[in-house]
């Protein structure tokens, strides 16, 4: 899954870390892929997009657990001072929700698309 944000303020901004991830009523964010990092924090001008990618599940390998439809999700920013930003941005899912288990695993933000879908 691709998850997509658009600077649409007017001044520059730093998209931290990775987004905070939270599927229906999960009790935990899940883990970063470290592989993702880039070398530099991912900045947004205005009108720009940053992106983060979702393994929502290990597909058919059957190495994932605990299987289940979400149908809501949070998403949190974090400071440069890795303190999270609240509230929340809640984006919407299908209306059949997404399938995650826990082998749930985000990318750190990056400035391409493409790079956030590799991991």
């Amino acid at each position: 899954m691709l998850l997509t944000v658009t600077n649409t303020g007017s001044k520059t901004c730093d998209l931290y870390y990775y987004p905070a991830v939270n599927f229906g009523d999960a009790q935990s964010v899940p883990p970063v892929i470290e592989d993702s990092q880039p070398q530099a924090v991912t900045t947004l001008t205005p009108g720009q997009s940053g992106y983060a990618g979702i393994a929502l599940s290990n597909g058919n390998d059957g190495t994932g657990t605990n299987g289940r439809t979400a149908k809501s999700l949070s998403v949190y920013f974090f400071d440069r001072n890795n303190n999270s930003i609240s509230p929340a941005a809640t984006p919407a899912l299908p209306t059949k929700g997404v399938y995650v288990d826990d082998s749930l695993r985000v990318t750190y933000w990056l400035s391409s698309a493409q790079d956030a879908l590799t991991y």
